[in-house]
This record gives structure tokens, C-alpha cells and sequence, in this order.
């Protein structure tokens, strides 16, 4: 490690040991002030096994849909005298041999009420695989597995790195995080190869009804000879979590590290984003003819204050107003819980706002109202999880 690159250790680490001390400024008159936030229950003790993911029910105010990874959609609502409603059971057709198998994201179409679908992403065997496909929504909310439309498998080298999430954007098409096929320092060049989808974010149009979908005409690598036209950006490690914020439309995602930096991005057309030249800032791999354009993260924090991001959500519900279009975003292996304002042209604010939860938080969810949620294990090795919300802390 050279000695450039530990002074810029050095100089993120205190950045966000000091973010996290309540008295971080030096003038209590500008400090601005720390949101007061606790985490509450969902679902009362209720517990699901293995979450990855909460999503709001179509047509149900009130009703969340939680993804378990080894292959399960559990409805239910908030109302804590309520029982779980099991929506699809998919356990026999999932794999998860890694700890980073399994069904990982769903989506819902935008339009359920002319296009009753939902769209999942999963591990598969025989041979090992990603699935991303679409099944049809019953009038009652359960989803009719024997409707089944493949529309895309992503052969896997290895059980880790498989991304990923599924989701839709501002402009109807759909997303997908493609993890850089696994094992460590990415051995088989797939994230700087436009001509395989590993280590990448796809986009596609699954809107037409005769086709599994189209490419649409803009996407960055349409007209380059050998790359795959699906690709939006690449040069990306293991996004684990992605999410379009609400009100400016930007792709925010959380990219795990490896050795040293774990990092944020702004995904953008045709964007690189560097992986295995470099993690982060900061060369990894490098080679002498590496690209030039290579797109620094909007921020990035040692592996010392955290691991294994958990990419999240930017904040635009009302009921936090110190968090109103902060990022929020948490990591795995300690569970604790960041805020992080990034204007152009400034550093990057990173502060702490949870010390540490009583979970390994594995995903955030977004209510209809805007509010935040997030799910987890117990802890980094168990299989039970419990539901919370991000509330403000009231004095009682």
C-alpha cells in the first residue's frame, strides 16, 4: 500500500469517525444537527427467514411484500393481528448453495392494472445461472408460478458475486445488477468486457407483448460491434442494491468492495466505473492502457468502518426532515447506519446516524409515503431477520 493511499485512509477514516460524534462540528451554531432516529418494528415480533428485500403491495396501502432468499414471497400487513399471506414458493427451483444465492430481488410492473406482473431475479443449477424472468399477479395477490416467462440467464463461474436488483425507472425500463461473476479480483476480466453481462447494470424494454423484450434504441453499446447492446454502464464489482431516487431520477447503487474501499455511485449511460482496475479511487489492477474515463464514485469509506455495503435509498418522506434528500445506506457486516449528502464541486458528508442495529441489515425499502424501511439477519450468519422502519425518536 503505498503511502499516498494510507493518508487517504487516515483522512476518511477520521472524516467519518468524527461525522458519527454528535459534537462533529466545531461551532455549535452550523453543526447540523443530527436526526434523532430509532428503528422500529414492522411486523412486531414477527420474523421471516432470510429478507433480502421489502417492497410496497400493489393496490394494498398498508401491505408489504418480503422476499426470502431461499425462494419465498411473504405478503403482509402492517396490522400486527394480521397473518402472513405466502404469495409464491419458489424453493424448489431457487438455488442457494452460497450464502449469496438464492432469490435475490423482485419488481412489480409499474401498471399492475393492465399488466399484472412481477419480475424476479434468482440463482438457478444445473448449470449455475441467473434467472431473470416474469410471472403473472393473481386477483388475490398470489403469483401463478406456471406462467413463467424466461427472459434472460447469465451463466455464473462462481456461488458469489451474482448482484443484484431488479427494479424499473422513471423511463419504464427495466434495471438489472449483474454481479462480476464471483470469486476475488474478478480472475476472468468480466467486468471491463462488453461482451458478457458480468459486472454490469443492464437495461431493457419488457414492454412489447411479442417478444421477452427489446433493446431499447438509446442504450449506450446498441451500435458497437461485439458488445452486448443490453448494458447501461459496466466496470462494477457486486451491486448489492441499486434504487432510482424519486425526485431527481438518478440510479444510486452500492457497489461491495473488496480489500481496502467500499463505495456509492451514480450509475450513468455507458458509464465504467473502474472494477478490477481500480476499488474506488484507487488503483487495484491497473494496466497501462487502461481507459482514461474511468468514473470515480460519488463517495467511498474504508473496509475498517464497514463492510459488505447494503446500498439504500435517498430519503423523501416528511416524517425525518434533517434527512430530506440524504442517502442513506447501511453494510452488512456491522450493521450501522450512514446519511450522506453529495453536492458537485464538494466533499461528500458521511455521517453516522445509527450506531451499529440489531441486525446485519441485507436491504431498504421505501414506503408509498416516502418512509424507509430496512431488513436483515440477526446477525451476519443467521437466517432469521426482522423487519423495521426508520422512525424519529419520541420522548415519551
Amino acid at each position: 500500500m503505498t503511502a499516498s493511499i494510507i493518508r487517504k485512509l487516515l483522512i476518511v477514516t477520521t472524516l467519518l469517525m468524527v461525522a458519527a460524534a454528535p459534537d462533529a462540528s466545531t461551532s455549535k451554531d452550523t453543526a447540523p444537527k443530527l436526526p434523532d432516529i430509532r428503528l422500529e418494528p414492522v411486523f412486531g415480533s414477527e420474523s421471516f427467514f432470510s429478507p433480502v428485500q421489502i417492497l410496497p403491495m400493489p393496490g394494498q396501502e398498508d401491505t408489504f411484500v418480503i422476499v426470502e432468499q431461499r425462494g419465498r414471497l411473504i405478503a403482509k400487513s402492517t396490522d400486527t393481528k394480521s397473518k402472513k399471506k405466502l404469495l409464491l414458493d419458489y424453493r424448489d427451483k431457487v438455488r442457494k448453495k452460497h450464502s449469496e444465492e438464492g432469490l435475490l430481488s423482485v419488481v412489480y410492473s409499474p401498471d399492475q392494472e393492465n399488466d399484472p406482473r412481477i419480475y424476479l431475479y434468482y440463482s438457478a443449477s444445473k448449470p449455475r445461472r441467473t434467472v431473470l424472468s416474469r410471472m403473472d399477479v393473481k386477483e388475490d395477490g398470489t403469483i401463478d408460478r406456471k406462467s413463467e416467462e424466461v427472459l434472460l440467464e447469465i451463466q455464473q463461474p462462481y456461488g458469489n458475486h451474482n448482484g443484484g436488483t431488479v427494479l424499473f425507472g422513471p423511463d419504464g425500463m427495466l434495471y438489472l445488477s449483474v454481479g462480476d461473476g464471483g470469486s476475488a479480483n474478478d480472475p476472468e476480466h468480466h467486468a471491463q468486457n462488453l461482451k458478457d453481462l458480468l459486472g454490469t447494470v443492464i437495461r431493457i424494454d419488457v414492454s412489447g407483448d411479442g417478444s421477452s423484450y427489446t433493446i431499447p434504441p438509446d442504450n449506450p453499446f446498441i451500435d458497437v460491434e461485439g458488445a452486448r447492446p443490453e448494458i447501461w454502464a459496466y466496470g462494477l464489482r457486486n451491486i448489492w442494491r441499486m434504487h432510482f431516487d424519486s425526485q431527481t431520477g438518478e440510479l444510486w447503487a452500492g457497489d461491495v468492495g473488496q480489500n481496502t474501499w467500499e463505495e456509492v455511485d451514480v450509475v450513468r449511460k455507458g458509464g465504467n466505473y473502474g472494477w478490477r482496475f481500480r476499488e474506488g479511487k484507487h488503483d487495484f489492477r491497473p494496466i497501462d492502457d487502461q481507459p482514461t474515463d474511468l468514473i470515480d464514485p460519488v463517495l467511498e469509506y474504508p473496509r475498517n468502518a464497514g463492510q459488505s455495503i447494503t446500498g439504500g435509498f435517498v430519503y423523501r418522506g416528511d416524517d425525518i426532515p434533517n434527512l430530506e434528500g440524504a442517502y442513506l445506506f447501511s453494510d452488512y457486516m456491522t450493521g450501522r447506519l450512514w446519511a450522506a449528502r453529495v453536492e458537485e464541486g464538494k466533499e461528500p458528508e458521511i455521517r453516522q446516524i445509527l450506531k451499529g442495529t440489531p441486525m446485519a441489515i441485507s436491504s431498504f425499502g421505501e414506503g408509498l409515503d416516502g418512509e424507509l424501511y430496512v431488513c436483515g439477519f440477526t446477525s451476519p450468519y443467521a437466517i432469521e431477520g426482522v423487519i423495521y422502519q426508520i422512525v424519529p425518536r419520541t420522548v415519551k
